[in-house]
């Protein structure tokens, strides 16, 4: 396929990351993740009792690839945040130990590292798809 022609898939991945303030791509969802990394990144944004959409790379390996070749960002857990890459479960992680990921997210840190995370009102998961293939 070449650059001129139109990746509605890519679009579709493009649209949601410009739309959503804060956006998981992930493993999984989050009551489910379906890995340890996914799991860990969700705990964090809960822990932060931060609202947050997600999407479930598994169900398309197509979403990884366009994803992937969007934010130039090989692995999985991805994290945007007012349409930027904020990184993957370790950055996610580090910023959580250091505070920096609540300013991110504009909320309040928590006061110790949960050991079950809080109740959190999610959004739900989004699905994308090829609207072509219908």
């Amino acid at each position: 396929m070449s650059e001129t022609e139109a990746n509605p898939l890519r679009e579709a991945i493009a649209g949601a990351i410009a739309e959503k303030e804060v956006l998981l791509f992930m493993k999984g969802t989050p009551e489910a993740p379906m890995c340890g990394f996914s799991a860990r990144t969700v705990a964090t944004l809960e822990a932060h009792e931060a609202t947050f959409f997600s999407v479930d790379v598994l169900p398309d390996p197509r979403i990884r690839e366009e994803l992937s070749a969007i934010s130039n960002w090989p692995t999985i857990p991805q994290l945007f945040v007012k349409g930027e890459l904020v990184g993957g479960c370790d950055i996610i992680t580090e910023m959580a130990d250091t505070g920096e990921l609540a300013t991110v997210l504009g909320v309040k840190a928590p006061a110790q590292p949960a050991a079950k995370a809080p109740e959190t009102v999610q959004a739900p998961p989004l699905t994308i798809g090829d609207a072509t293939a219908e």
